[in-house]
This record gives structure tokens, sequence and C-alpha cells, in this order.
């Protein structure tokens, strides 16, 4: 598939906001929130919906029409890019209310903590399934797809909830360590998914042709200039490439900020915690990035693949 630059950018910010409103939420309830004020904790409220806004409106951005951006509330019952959009609306009216609760300190405060955590996950939970319910697309028609989209967005979020809190001075060590254990879950499930993902499975061009007692090839593609299908599903780049990308993510993303938790815990700065935050952004980047790339649709075996 053609990684779309707003829709990597749309999925890794969002990711990000939703688990720091989640993180958030959960602090309220489980009781680490207690070591901060009132406006620092609306300033990580803020922090998590502006990223989320930055993602939402970078994601208008990969439509050809943008003012038809509306039409995506239209199919709730059986779209789940419809389900996406309905529940990150109504996200934001809760945030609201659960900001105006943290300011005057409303009874009903543990309930909106509550709901935004739901909502925030929810919402998660229907952008990953817009890609994992594609039976078309072996590499994302899996259960792992948003177990992964979760487990970024918590340990985004997370990270991000332990940077800005230890710039305020609240900084809380078993929830570093919490942090540090979500990240090594979400490192090792990424590693499952590359193993599964590289070994041979689905569809191949024999089964999509129905010639199973021989072997088939391309003779012609059926057309003389790049189409839609060729640019958007058909989308190549060379093998020493991606495996290159794939060990700078891991570095970025993961071992880098799992080095500076190491110093941290063991007296650092936790100044470096933002450095940290920013390098799993990058890594995440990259990572959406070959989410897409890596990603075969079996239209692909009526151009000339041998398999998905």
């Amino acid at each position: 598939m053609h990684p779309a630059f707003s829709v990597l950018i749309f999925t890794v910010t969002s990711g990000a906001g939703y688990g720091l409103l989640a993180w958030l939420g959960a602090g309220q309830l489980l009781g680490y929130t207690q070591a901060q004020t009132t406006d620092q904790e609306i300033v990580l409220g803020v922090i998590a919906m502006v990223l989320v806004s930055i993602g939402l409106l970078s994601s208008t951005m990969h439509l050809a029409n943008p003012k038809n951006a509306w039409r995506s509330f239209s199919r709730f019952r059986t779209s789940w890019l419809s389900r996406e959009a309905v529940f990150a609306i109504v996200l934001y009216p809760v945030a609201a209310l659960y900001a105006a609760a943290i300011f005057w300190q409303w009874s009903c405060i543990n309930w909106l903590a509550g709901l935004s955590i739901v909502l925030a996950l929810i919402t998660l939970f229907s952008t990953s399934m817009i890609y994992a319910s594609l039976k078309t697309i072996r590499q994302w028609n899996t259960p792992m797809v948003p177990a992964l989209f979760m487990a970024y967005a918590l340990s985004s979020g997370g990270l991000l909830f332990l940077a800005v809190s230890g710039l305020f001075g609240a900084f809380n060590t078993t929830l570093l360590s919490t942090v540090l254990g979500l990240v090594l879950i979400t490192f090792a499930l990424k590693m499952v998914y590359f193993f599964w993902q590289g070994k041979p499975q689905g569809a191949t061009i024999q089964t999509a042709t129905g010639f199973s007692q021989a072997s088939v090839r391309l003779l012609d593609a059926g057309h003389s200039a790049p189409t839609f299908l060729n640019r958007e599903f058909g989308y190549q780049i060379a093998a020493d490439k991606l495996l290159r990308l794939r060990i700078v993510m891991t570095i970025v993303a993961f071992v880098m900020p799992l080095v500076i938790f190491y110093f941290v815990l063991q007296g650092s700065a936790v100044e470096l915690l933002s450095v940290a935050w920013l390098m799993m952004m990058a890594g995440l980047l990259i990572e959406r990035w070959l989410f897409f790339a890596e990603a075969r649709h079996v239209v692909r075996l009526y151009h000339g693949d041998q398999r998905t």
C-alpha cells in the first residue's frame, strides 16, 4: 500500500493523544495524579486533545475532497471509519466536561474520568479496525493490529504523561515502571507481528485465478499507463530497505527509550523522558510507514505477484 503522510500523522499523533487522556483518567481513578495541581492536570488534558485534533485534521487531507468529510458519520452501523468519526466527536464534549470537573472538583469527576477512558479506547479500537477488518490485506486482517494500535497509543501516551509530569515536578517512579513494562510488551508484540508477517500464508496467484495445478505468470498487464490500483496497491519497496527501516524503527521507537528509562530509574534527570517520547514518536512514524508499505492487497495477484 502507498503510505500517505497525512494518515501516518493521524494515527500516530491521535493515538498518543488518546493514550495520554486514558492515562490522565486512570490517574484520577487510581490516585496517581494527586501529586499534580489542578492546572497541571488540565494542561495534560489540553495536550491530549490538541494531539487528537492534529491527528483528526490531518486525516481529512487524505480525502480527495475534504469537504465530504461529514459523510464519514453516515454509516455507523456498517463502517468502522464512521464509528471512529462518531466516537471521536463525542469525546470532545466529554473531555471538556472532565476538564471542568477537574477545575471545579465536581462530585461526578470519577464518572467523567471513566467515560473519557472508555471513549478514548473505543475510538482507538475503531481506528485499528478500519484496517484489521480488511480481508483483502493479509498483513492487516489479524487481531494483532488492534492489539498493537492500543499498545502504541498507551505506550506513547504513558511516556508523554511521565515526561510532562516530570517537568511539573510530579514524577512517579511506580508509574515509570508500569509504562516501562508496557513498552516492553509492545516491543514483544511487534516482534511477534514481524515473525507472523514473514510466514508464507494467504492467497497465491494460483488460488486467485483458480489454476491450482499449474504455474501461473503474468504475460500482459492489460494497460499501458499507471492506474490507481498500481499507485495505491502496487507500491513497491526494496526488501533490503524495508529491513533497514525495521531495524531503525526498533532502535528509535523501543531500544533508545528503554535505555533512557533505565538511566532515569538510576537517578538521571527526568527531563530525559521528553527526549524518549520524541524518539518514540519518530520511531512510530517509521513503524506506521512500514505498516502501509509492507501491506499487500490481493489485487496485486492479478498484476503479477505470486503471493500476498
